[in-house]
């Protein structure tokens, strides 16, 4: 007895196990439902950078970056490119009532001007018949960015806006992939494909063309400066590739190359100021 009494006593420990570590309160998922939703955001992206032409990645990103109107006259382009002048009220969607040719104020058409109908020699029908002249040009080339990828890739070097003149289909070099070789003249195949397509295009309407030529401007240090030979010839080349196309020389109204004066881009020396422009001229110009 004396000897169970001086025996250790006996303790028993009851720990509680939980099964597969516990949930942990389920804030895994929501970080793996983040991350799924930012991956899927950057394959959608990925997409876009690679089926989008240049103009309609602006318009989306236009669409991302409202801004306040500061115009009188409202953006919001409908048609193709979404258009680059917000002053046109033929070609873009109106929010407001500003001053414009069809909704003059009680001092005068936009900003003091006279309405182009009261222009003299333009009348209601001639205005008309240039409005849907520049829209039928500018759903052909919609219609012709869908054909097939090359179009495509060959419709990221053009852009388009309406001014007061007319229409105007920008030809301008992408990095990397020139409208003419090197420093010369002489098209490149992208250039001579746009050439037939908007011979094409240009003939659904009976507006004489204006061709103008810009080019980037070169180093200082060049002894001669080539822009002007150079964009002269240049809208020499664009013409002929439109006259062999189809188009009739006689609705060639002029030919100008205006050098490096002319820069659109804050660096003149960028490849995006190296362009010719197409114009498809109103009937008063």
């Amino acid at each position: 007895m004396a000897g169970q009494s001086n025996a250790a006593p006996v303790i028993i420990k009851r720990k509680k196990v939980v099964g597969g570590g516990g949930h942990h309160g389920g804030a895994w998922k929501v970080a793996y439902a983040d991350f799924v939703t930012a991956m899927m955001a950057f394959f959608m992206l990925m997409w876009l950078l690679n089926a989008t032409t240049e103009k309609q990645r602006k318009g989306i990103a236009d669409y991302f970056n409202p801004t306040i109107p500061i115009n009188r006259i409202s953006g919001g382009g409908e048609g193709a490119f979404g258009g680059d002048s917000i002053f046109t009220e033929q070609q873009l969607a109106q929010t407001g009532t500003g001053a414009s040719n069809i909704r003059p104020t009680e001092a005068n058409a936009a900003r003091g001007e006279m309405r182009q109908a009261d222009q003299p020699g333009v009348d209601a029908q001639t205005m008309q018949r240039d409005t849907e002249a520049i829209e039928r040009v500018i759903k052909a080339l919609t219609a012709l960015g869908g054909e097939s990828m090359t179009m495509q890739q060959a419709l990221r070097h053009v852009v388009t806006r309406v001014t007061d003149e007319g229409l105007v289909i920008e030809i301008f070099d992408l990095e990397g992939r020139p409208l003419f070789v090197d420093e010369t003249a002489s098209p490149s195949h992208t250039m001579a494909l746009l050439g037939d397509l908007l011979s094409e295009v240009l003939n659904l309407a009976e507006n004489p063309v204006a061709i103008n030529a810009h080019v980037r401007s070169f180093p200082i240090t060049l002894i001669d400066d080539p822009t002007w030979s150079m964009t002269a010839d240049r809208a020499m080349a664009m013409r002929d590739l439109l006259v062999s196309a189809g188009l009739p020389d006689g609705r060639i109204a002029r030919v100008t190359g205006h050098a490096n004066r002319r820069p659109v881009t804050a660096n003149p020396m960028a490849v995006r100021n190296n362009r010719v422009e197409l114009v498809l001229l109103r009937s008063d110009r």
